[in-house]
């Protein structure tokens, strides 16, 4: 039986993820021999050689790491596969959704540690297709929202794989949702951003641009890159108190909300020492956290008080 494995140590090489992937070999998955037996090696009964049928291969968006937010597609996908591959941030509660039987195999991005080359990847899941296996390859959030999606579906397809993409929740939305923060408000925004803060040096973004569109401002992989966001836009004329939310494990059991403001957030991500992944939201519907929750607390207190 191939074997399963989870979360790697990352100390771990991705020429150590690779070993021990093939060690783990996908043709001993009986649904793998059963194509390979279906594929009539000696040709059919006119003599005739006969190819074998390609596989399929799903992108699947995970969401941000709730399982109540899988969609029913993408949960049929995760059933139905012949093997998957899963990311960093598909969480522990969606992975144990995973079918026992079925192999899953790590090949996430932590920062600075790549379990595998994203052009290593791609040929992987083509190579698996050829093998006529059904392949689920599962990202956190939405794949084609800062997950590489685009690059994966094109390197299928340019090697004639039947390839599809299963939308998921980005974490933009799932994680300002379940932080009571409205991505936009009438009279406080009518427009949001999504910027990247991963890059290999410096980020390339017209930060004046981005302080004067009176949009929230939705940061991805932007904590190692905080005092330069706060720097560019107070360089862009956006206010120092301007309400900035961290949002720490979104959508999960220990989802953490840190509350500062523009000037001052980069310290917070030190003082409250946050992990990723986290993301960051920047703008008025800020505020709106606050507001909704008194509101809560407000009914509570009303109900308390009748019952006394």
């Amino acid at each position: 039986m191939a074997s399963r494995l989870q979360l790697p140590d990352w100390k771990q090489t991705a020429g150590d993820a690779m070993a021990l992937f093939f060690k783990s070999s996908v043709e001993t998955l009986p649904s793998a021999l059963l194509k390979q037996r279906g594929a009539h090696k000696n040709g059919d009964r006119n003599g005739r050689a006969k190819k074998s049928r390609l596989g399929k291969v799903w992108l699947v968006g995970a969401g941000p790491g709730d399982a109540d937010l899988l969609t029913v597609k993408a949960l049929r996908a995760i059933n139905t596969a012949d093997i998957i591959f899963y990311d960093y941030l598909v969480s522990a509660d969606i992975r144990a959704l995973f079918p026992k039987h079925i192999p899953a195999h790590y090949v996430g991005k932590a920062k600075n540690q790549h379990s595998i080359a994203q052009e290593d990847l791609n040929q992987l899941l083509v190579k698996q297709a050829q093998l006529g296996l059904t392949v689920c390859r599962i990202k956190g959030g939405d794949p084609f929202v800062f997950g590489r999606g685009g690059e994966e579906l094109l390197e299928l397809r340019t090697a004639g794989i039947e390839a599809e993409v299963i939308p998921g929740i980005t974490s933009a939305s799932g994680c300002s949702t379940y932080a009571d923060i409205p991505l936009t408000h009438r009279g406080l925004s009518q427009g949001c951003t999504f910027v990247t803060g991963h890059a290999e040096k410096s980020l390339d973004v017209n930060w004046n641009a981005l302080a004067q569109l009176n949009h929230t401002l939705v940061f991805y992989m932007g904590l190692t890159r905080a005092d330069e966001i706060a720097a560019k836009l107070l360089a862009g004329g956006l206010a120092a108190d301007t309400p900035v939310a961290i949002i720490e494990n979104g959508c999960r059991k220990d989802q953490r909300d840190i509350i500062s403001t523009l000037n001052e957030f980069p310290a917070a991500v030190i003082r409250e020492q946050v992990q990723s992944p986290a993301l960051i939201i920047v703008g008025e519907v800020v505020r709106m956290k606050e507001k909704l929750q008194a509101q809560v607390q407000l009914h509570i207190a009303e109900k308390q008080y009748l019952l006394a």
